[in-house]
């Protein structure tokens, strides 16, 4: 393993171990829930938007190391964000995560350390749900929940695109 892919490795497990802006977000105006019903990993994204900008975000839930360290870093990358640049974020990370980010993630600050996850295409989900979920909440006013699953192209399933543009099944 090179000396990168072990730094990368230990973000990860810091995130994993010690998440940030783990909790419930109180006085929440907007807010959604995801699973990813092929490995279990669930994820409830609270946010507080204020105008256009994401004055506060939280997570709750429980999953790997990958999709806990992913919502962790999420939330500090999007704080302050208006929704324009969350969603922005959002796609860039998401061709990051699928290895479609010609860059290599390079422009993403501590997000790049989820580069490698192409190679493993089961954990694409794992890194992604939490996001999936952030775009949920801010695509629907007032404090909305809904159940998200997470499927990514290449995995099994009839690969349909769900109305959010994630793909797989959703429920209500």
């Amino acid at each position: 393993m090179s000396d990168l892919q072990e730094l990368y490795q230990s973000v990860i497990l810091d995130h994993n171990r010690k998440p940030r802006n783990f909790g419930v977000l109180e006085g929440s105006n907007r807010a959604a829930d995801g699973k990813n019903p092929l490995c279990g990993d669930e994820v409830h994204v609270a946010l507080q938007v204020d105008g256009d900008v994401i004055t506060d975000v939280k997570f709750t839930g429980h999953g790997c190391a990958i999709s806990k360290a992913s919502a962790s870093l999420m939330t500090t990358a999007v704080k302050g964000k208006t929704r324009e640049e969350a969603e922005a974020l959002f796609a860039r990370f998401h061709a990051l995560v699928l290895g479609q980010d010609a860059g290599g993630g390079k422009d993403l600050g501590p997000l790049v350390v989820f580069s490698g996850v192409s190679r493993f295409p089961v954990r694409v989900k794992c890194a992604s749900l939490a996001w999936h979920t952030l775009k949920a909440a801010l695509e629907h006013g007032g404090l909305t929940v809904e159940r998200l699953s997470v499927q990514e192209p290449g995995a099994s399933g009839d690969g349909s695109e769900t109305r959010d543009g994630t793909r797989g099944d959703r429920d209500a």
